[in-house]
């Protein structure tokens, strides 16, 4: 049975983004990004592209970088970047895959319903193979760039099981970076029916008692990603003029 999901079928224009653009070094911006309205009704300026890759991380598609599509605040870059050094000492050998984050203008992201202001970071589940191995989840155009996978109530695809003392201390080191930004998380969204697994880990009483995680159900499934609100403080959206 299908699900509705995130992403829709690749289009062309998207699917025919050359390797070269794809391969571009990661945008720096020489001033600070500033963001405007909310995640669902917002936009950025002077946004910065997050890296392809890094040690213990990596881009969840070359071409969808190349389209544009991993563009975040220049604060939430940092932050993301930093979360990453500390797990290559926390979680030696660890590898983790980001995925949607925004345009580089912000405003919609389709087919999302937030990640507007830059302040929105999709991140997809660490995993290990069938030999106990942490590897990337393979996110091919052919699942929508992984945002088709599915796993099941065991919390495996294939071969691939959740680590979920991966995903935990990630998001701990995220809250840690965050707050050395001088902010922090505003809203986690992962699959409801996961949090007790979650939770269950060394860092997990932590993060039920300090983070805020969507509770209620997300209007699509959030099993092979967990999707990331940081707490950015964005100027009010100017109001549109009068006729």
């Amino acid at each position: 049975m299908s699900r509705e999901t995130e992403l829709r079928r690749p289009t062309p224009w998207l699917l025919g983004v050359s390797t070269a653009l794809a391969f571009l070094p990661s945008i720096g911006t020489a001033a600070e990004s500033r963001c405007f309205g909310t995640v669902a009704n917002g936009r950025i300026a002077d946004s910065a592209r997050l890296p392809l890759s890094g040690p213990n991380f990596s881009a969840y598609s070359t071409i969808a970088a190349g389209a544009g599509r991993t563009y975040v605040h220049s604060s939430v870059a940092r932050i993301v970047e930093r979360s990453y050094r500390t797990l290559e000492t926390t979680m030696p050998g660890t590898v983790f895959v980001y995925g949607e984050t925004g345009f580089a203008d912000g405003g919609r992201f389709k087919p999302h319903r937030t990640h507007q202001n830059g302040t929105s970071v999709d991140f997809f589940v660490p995993v290990k193979d069938g030999k106990g191995r942490s590897v990337p989840l393979p996110t091919p155009v052919t699942q929508r760039f992984g945002y088709d996978i599915e796993f099941d109530k065991e919390t495996r695809h294939g071969e691939y099981r959740i680590d979920f003392e991966a995903l935990a201390e990630h998001l701990y080191q995220l809250d840690a970076a965050a707050k050395a930004e001088g902010t922090g998380i505003a809203l986690v969204i992962f699959d409801n029916a996961y949090l007790p697994k979650l939770f269950a880990t060394k860092r997990g009483p932590w993060l039920e008692k300090h983070l805020s995680f969507m509770r209620s159900k997300p209007w699509v499934r959030h099993d092979e990603h967990y999707h990331v609100d940081f707490a950015i403080r964005c100027k009010a959206a100017p109001t549109a003029p009068r006729s």
